[in-house]
């Protein structure tokens, strides 16, 4: 299956959009999900190992990856504050597939880094647009305190 119709259609979308409609926030958003999005492709491109487990993680890893990027992007530019939920649980929700992907084969987990979900962590974009800075998703931050309990 081709991702790159709906690369297309995304494209066509964006270039039907309005200049004047377009704000900066809007350019930023589409330029660092474009470039996301290519990065994520590029990524998954694997070339057969012989162990088609190896190759399913090698393909999963870019695209969870790219999940979290565009999630990232979510939560620097958008405003609606269920799709910033949203975003911050996939950001964990990919992270921890990331892991348990990477923990079946036996592969040393990724570095750990904090989850952005404050405004202030997300860069000085995000920051202005939100200057109190909104407490951390109930949902997100109850899963995350699951599963460390739990192990």
């Amino acid at each position: 299956m081709s991702f790159l119709p709906s690369l297309t259609i995304a494209a066509m979308l964006l270039s039907a959009a309005s200049p004047v409609a377009m704000v900066a926030a809007d350019k930023a958003f589409f330029a660092e999900t474009e470039a996301e999005m290519s990065k994520m492709m590029t990524g998954m491109n694997v070339k057969p190992s012989g162990d088609v487990d190896q190759d399913f993680v090698a393909m999963m890893e870019p695209h969870h990856q790219g999940a979290i990027d565009m999630a990232q992007s979510e939560l620097r530019y958008g405003k609606n504050e269920q799709l910033r939920r949203i975003a911050q649980e996939i950001i964990v929700e990919q992270q921890q597939e990331i892991a348990a992907m990477r923990l079946a084969l036996g592969r040393a987990l990724p570095p750990s880094a904090p989850t952005p979900d404050q405004p202030s962590d997300l860069g000085p974009r995000a920051a202005a647009s939100d200057p109190v800075g909104d407490p951390i998703d109930a949902v997100a931050t109850g899963r995350r305190h699951a599963l460390a309990a739990s192990r």
